[in-house]
């Protein structure tokens, strides 16, 4: 079997998970599960990259697998800190001036 087609193939399944993710991001019957979902978009968005990457003999796009990571990241600390306290950015009344 072709190099070529297994990569294509996994690249079908890899994005056919993607959609379900997509369904359980908006059918979520709650923020956590919802959250979850778009950790788990996230992280298959980095395997898609990567197996488009060995598809097309390049190394140049780890950087772009890196940078989905830390915004991935991100997204779900500032969407567990919502969950936690109920918004974001918090301010200290005796900090402002």
């Amino acid at each position: 079997m072709n190099y070529n087609i297994i990569l294509i193939i996994s690249l079908v399944i890899v994005a056919l998970s993607m959609l379900g993710m997509l369904v359980r991001v908006i059918l979520g019957p709650s923020l956590a599960d919802r959250v979850v979902a778009l950790d788990a978009i996230g992280i298959q968005l980095m395997a898609i990259v990567a197996l488009f990457s060995v598809f097309l003999g390049t190394k140049y796009l780890m950087v772009v697998i890196l940078l989905i990571g830390i915004l991935a990241f991100l997204g779900t600390a500032v969407f567990a800190k919502y969950m936690d306290k109920g918004k974001v950015i918090e301010y200290d009344n005796d900090d402002r001036h």
